[in-house]
């Protein structure tokens, strides 16, 4: 299966999916989001396949939204939100596939990117990788799930400042935070995922992973779709506001953005 967005090969005992929009860093279209679930459905649906592969092609893993997608998606306001299928959220579907999905970290990894990263189960990163949620500034909440889900992978501190700064973090302080899982040289990198899947189905049930990935993302406390179904309320709400079209606005116009104060 190959689509123009999306490149979808089945190597036993892996499904590779590669995010086709280089000249953008692999920015996400409307029809990309479609193939993309469409070849995750058809990844879970493969008994060839053990674990799925995500990566990005050229220098960049997911720059997030596409500019004009962002900017119909503000200008739409909190009447943007898509009706209620499922748990809500951009990527938070993939914590229900009962295979394990490997974020291949080849290059920067912002906004819908690091939402991508973040559900992904297991993230290897090359040492080119960046992760950047961005959300803060666009005058938006780190959303799409990202505040249930990061604090769950680097505690709450690291999350918080990672949410509320949207710095960038590099490879290297993404594992020692524990964000990654591994650090490979950028030429390694595919070699490396391929290389977990591999050790997966030489070595475990899938039927072992699938119900191990449904346990521990249930028994975090408070399940998952309690948690993003109040997040989705709090995001859609933030698109009303003055900052998401400020944010967008700074974006397209490549300036620095000038969102109101609290308190006065």
């Amino acid at each position: 299966m190959t689509q123009t967005e999306i490149d979808y090969v089945v190597d036993d005992p892996v499904a590779t999916i590669t995010l086709r929009r280089p000249a953008t860093l692999n920015a996400l279209t409307h029809p990309m989001l479609r193939a993309f679930r469409e070849a995750v459905d058809a990844a879970a649906a493969d008994p060839r396949v053990v674990g799925i592969v995500v990566t990005g092609e050229g220098r960049g893993f997911c720059s997030g939204l596409d500019a004009s997608v962002l900017q119909q998606t503000t200008d739409a306001g909190s009447a943007a939100a898509p009706p209620k299928d499922g748990v809500p959220g951009l990527f938070t579907w993939l914590l229900q596939v009962p295979k394990p999905v490997i974020s291949a970290v080849n290059g920067v990894a912002a906004g819908g990117g690091f939402v991508l990263a973040t559900m992904s189960d297991i993230r290897i990163a090359s040492d080119a990788a960046s992760f950047i949620s961005i959300f803060s500034k666009r005058g938006l909440i780190a959303e799409h799930g990202t505040t249930w889900i990061v604090p769950r992978l680097v505690g709450t501190g690291a999350a918080l400042d990672m949410l509320w700064s949207s710095r960038k973090v590099e490879a290297a302080e993404a594992l020692r935070l524990g964000l990654v899982q591994q650090v490979v040289a950028p030429d390694d990198l595919l070699a490396a995922a391929r290389r977990y899947v591999v050790d997966l189905a030489e070595n475990v049930s899938p039927a072992s992973l699938a119900d191990t990935k449904r346990l521990v993302y249930e028994g975090y406390g408070v399940t998952y779709p309690d948690a993003l179904d109040e997040i989705d309320g709090v995001q859609y709400a933030a698109l009303d506001r003055p900052d998401a079209r400020e944010g967008a606005a700074a974006l397209l116009e490549k300036r620095a953005p000038a969102f109101p104060r609290l308190g006065a």
